[in-house]
């Protein structure tokens, strides 16, 4: 990992800034909270902050793609999700009063990753001067939680293809790419990741896969997805 001071950070446009969780932030508002941003640039494979740790840092991801991993005591990994630029990471500790441990380890999954974080009590500090951004902030929270309850309830409620449906879609939304077959989207995960994501076993999985492919709806290439009919997969995510 590369670390620039944090004097060092881009100006008030930097699309740090322009995240959900600081949309309602004025230009000067953010030239008082930018001092105190850290920034460091991962390569892939490395961790930004590892499961267990104790810090109080909230991370925002300013370039690249980062994944979320949690292991259990067995040492069984889970993938719980991808990041891309412009997103909130960790910031559960930089809320909890308690602080850590951290539940899952953060690995970039590209190259050049860059990454900026915001320590808890310059956080505080800073939204004590500005209560109406706490506010704005408890809104972003409120519907992450939102979405993972809905999450949980899919894990329930639907069968693997509808999840894999709903998942390759949902990675579409964020990473796909038009290409003159259909959309292609580099998800950059192996087989036993995507089981992860999807919430599965790697052998289910694949069956559904071939099964979308067998009916031309994707196709496979390498770790990336070509889908051809979005469509199907929206019909076959709501049943």
């Amino acid at each position: 990992m590369n670390a620039a001071k944090p004097n060092e950070m881009p100006d008030v446009d930097n699309t740090l800034l322009h995240t959900a969780l600081f949309a309602q932030v004025s230009h000067e508002q953010a030239e008082e909270l930018l001092p105190h941003l850290g920034h460091g640039i991962y390569d892939k494979g490395e961790y930004i902050f590892t499961q267990g740790d104790t810090d109080k840092r909230m991370f925002l991801l300013e370039s690249g793609r980062v994944k979320l991993v949690r292991v259990s005591a067995d040492q069984r990994a889970q993938l719980l999700s991808i990041h891309a630029r412009g997103e909130i990471m960790g910031e559960i500790p930089a809320f909890d009063p308690e602080g850590g441990p951290r539940t899952a380890s953060a690995v970039s999954m590209v190259n050049g990753t860059s990454v900026a974080w915001l320590e808890h009590d310059a956080l505080f500090d800073w939204l004590n001067r500005y209560p109406r951004v706490a506010v704005d902030m408890l809104q972003v929270l409120a519907h992450r939680m939102r979405l993972n309850n809905e999450h949980i309830s899919d894990l329930v409620f639907m069968d693997v293809p509808a999840r894999l449906a709903k998942t390759l879609l949902g990675l579409a939304t964020r990473f796909g790419e038009p290409v003159e077959e259909g959309l292609r989207v580099p998800h950059d995960l192996t087989q036993e990741e995507l089981a992860q994501l999807v919430g599965s076993s790697r052998e289910t999985v694949n069956k559904a896969l071939t099964d979308f492919a067998n009916r031309g709806w994707i196709a496979r290439q390498g770790r990336s997805i070509i889908i051809y009919q979005p469509g199907m997969l929206i019909r076959r995510s709501r049943r």
